[in-house]
C-alpha cells in the first residue's frame, strides 16, 4: 500500500521566537491492492455457488451477500444500517454504511448494486463496483483518513428489477436528509473483460456533476488512462439521485455494447465484442473479470473519494 504522507514540524530554537504551529497532516489516497478486491469477488463468487448459482434480489445468496459485506465493515468500525424493501413479492435490502466523523451536513456517498440477475453470479455487474467500493472504505480505516465531510456508503438491493433498492432509500429520505448529502458516485460494472474507461457525462445532470466528472478523469489521467464521456442516463444507481437534484458521477467499463477499431487502439482488447460477453449471463462468473481494468477503476475511486471529501 503506497501512502504520501506530508508533515510540516514545528521546530523551536532556543533564543528565537517560537516556529509555527505544525500544519496537519496530509494524507494522499492509498494504492487500492486489487488482490484485496479480489478476494472479495471471490466471496461473492463463492457465496453464488453456494446459493443456486446466483445472488439475486429474493434469493438466499443476495441476503448472504448482504450479511458478508456488513461483517467486514462492522469489524472495522462502520455504523451498518440495513434497510429492507418488498419488490416483486419479495423482501429487498439495502446495506448503509456510515463512517464516524466529518460533517453530517455534507454527506459525500459512494454506492454500486450488490444483487445480480438470477441468471448468474454477477461478478462483473456488480460484484465488481460492489468489492472495490467495500475495500475502497476499508482502506479509509485503515489508513486513518479523517476528512472533513462525512463518508456514507451503500451496497443497493434490487437494481436489476429496475433501479428498486437506491430509489426506495432516496425516496424515504426526509428534505432535511436528502439536503445533506452533496455528492453522489456510484460504481457499475468496473472491470469489464473486453474494458473501456467510462466517466459519467455531467450533461444534463444536476448543478454540481461537472466537477465530479472532471475529478474523476483527472483520477484516470494521473496514472495515464484515457477516457470516454458516456451518458448513462437511467440505467444505474445513480438515477434517483439525480432527479432529486444530488450531484452524480461514476466510472463504468462497458457492458453490451460493442468496442470500436478506435476504442481498441487506444484501449487494447477487441473491436468487434462487446465490453462484457456475459453481461446478464451465467458465465458472469470470477473468470468474467480484467484485473488491470478491477486495478485502475478501484485506484480512480480511492482518488476522488480522497479528493472530495477531504
Amino acid at each position: 500500500m503506497k501512502i504520501l504522507i506530508a508533515l510540516a514540524a514545528a521546530l523551536t530554537v532556543a533564543g528565537t521566537a517560537p516556529a509555527q504551529a505544525a500544519a496537519p497532516a496530509v494524507l494522499a489516497a492509498p494504492d487500492i491492492s486489487v488482490a484485496n478486491v479480489q478476494a472479495h469477488l471471490n466471496q461473492l463468487q463463492s457465496i453464488a455457488t453456494a446459493n443456486g448459482g446466483n445472488r439475486a434480489h429474493g434469493r438466499p445468496g443476495y441476503l448472504a451477500s448482504v450479511n458478508w459485506v456488513k461483517g467486514k465493515l462492522d469489524a472495522a468500525g462502520f455504523t451498518t444500517r440495513v434497510q429492507s424493501f418488498t419488490s416483486n413479492g419479495a423482501t429487498g435490502y439495502n446495506l448503509i454504511a456510515d463512517y464516524p466523523g466529518g460533517d453530517a451536513n455534507n454527506v459525500v456517498m459512494l454506492g454500486g448494486h450488490l444483487d445480480s440477475v438470477s441468471a448468474g453470479p454477477g461478478i462483473n455487474d456488480n460484484g465488481t463496483g460492489s468489492a472495490s467500493i467495500l475495500e475502497v472504505a476499508l482502506q479509509v480505516k485503515a489508513t486513518g483518513f479523517a476528512p472533513t465531510k462525512h463518508l456514507r456508503f451503500a451496497w443497493w438491493g434490487a437494481e436489476e428489477l429496475g433501479l428498486v433498492g437506491s430509489t426506495y432509500y432516496v425516496n424515504s429520505l426526509s428534505t432535511t436528509e436528502r439536503s445533506k448529502i452533496k455528492t453522489y458516485l456510484n460504481f457499475d460494472m468496473t472491470g469489464s473483460p473486453n474494458p473501456g474507461y467510462f466517466v459519467y457525462s455531467a450533461s444534463g445532470q444536476p448543478s454540481g456533476s461537472l466537477a465530479l466528472q472532471q475529478r474523476l478523469q483527472a483520477g484516470f489521467s494521473s496514472i495515464g488512462v484515457q477516457t470516454e464521456l458516456t451518458s448513462v442516463g437511467g440505467r444505474s444507481d445513480h438515477a434517483a439521485f439525480a432527479r432529486a437534484g444530488i450531484p452524480v458521477g461514476g466510472t463504468f467499463t462497458g457492458a453490451e455494447g460493442i468496442k470500436t477499431s478506435a476504442q481498441a487502439q487506444k484501449w487494447g482488447g477487441s473491436s468487434g465484442v462487446a465490453f462484457d460477453r456475459c453481461y446478464h449471463r451465467s458465465c458472469d462468473t470470477s473468470a468474467n473479470v480484467n484485473a488491470t481494468a478491477l486495478d485502475r477503476n478501484a485506484d480512480v475511486i480511492a482518488y476522488t473519494l480522497w479528493a472530495t471529501a477531504a
